[in-house]
């Protein structure tokens, strides 16, 4: 079994919950709070800036070009496709692009942040490639299983992000990456596998507690979020 698909093996009863979490069933079933999707989307933002980063050092680890190449075009995509359909669809909630400038950052968007850009910092690429994976991967698996509900992908404010996460264009965006981190784990021992199987998982719970802010609306715990 290819070290990927043993990933998925180990993380899927995180990706279900994911699936099943209230905010990402209520965007399925359109019956999602407006106000919750729109914190989600600002904060989104917030991390897809961050996120970016990530590919940049992808390509400043690689010692291939052609990997260098890659690394790029996916940040590319990110920058110019993904981040401006992010904006175009903010202006349908009513989110300028000054709003998500100056917007402030969740405490559950800096810590997943701050960890994967840790973990690739300290790191090697398959570090890098463990952390990225559950977000790049676990959308285009979330947007698949909801697409799945009557009239997700044809609802009013909902359905283009379905239709965004769910389509074959972005799930592409998975497959490069999965197969080099499978390449490069051929040569890794069982010990270093298990750290790279730790920060997936670990990313992976990321981003489910990022839905969960989401649903919650919460910036800080509230004992301190007004301080």
């Amino acid at each position: 079994m290819m070290f990927t698909n043993q990933l998925y093996e180990k993380g899927k009863a995180i990706w279900q919950a994911q699936v099943d979490h209230p905010f990402v069933q209520g965007i399925g079933h359109g019956n999602l709070d407006k106000e919750k999707f729109r914190f989600y989307m600002v904060q989104d933002y917030l991390y897809l800036m961050e996120y970016a980063k990530l590919f940049a050092m992808g390509a400043l680890k690689s010692r291939d070009v052609d990997d260098m190449r890659h690394f790029t075009t996916l940040q590319d995509a990110i920058l110019h496709y993904e981040m401006k359909l992010h904006i175009d669809y903010c202006k349908q909630f009513g989110i300028t692009e000054q709003e998500l400038k100056e917007a402030k950052p969740a405490e559950t968007m800096l810590a997943y942040t701050h960890y994967m850009l840790h973990q690739s910092q300290n790191g090697g690429v398959a570090e890098l490639l463990a952390a990225l994976l559950p977000c790049v991967w676990g959308y285009h698996y979330i947007g698949v299983e909801i697409s799945k509900i009557d009239g997700a992908k044809d609802h009013e404010f909902y359905g283009n992000w379905v239709k965004m996460y769910e389509s074959k264009e972005f799930g592409n965006l998975s497959i490069w990456l999965r197969d080099k981190l499978n390449d490069i784990v051929a040569y890794k021992s069982e010990e270093e596998k298990q750290r790279l199987e730790e920060i997936f998982l670990t990313t992976s719970k990321y981003e489910f507690m990022f839905w969960e802010m989401a649903w919650n609306k919460r910036l800080w715990p509230k004992a301190i979020e007004q301080l």
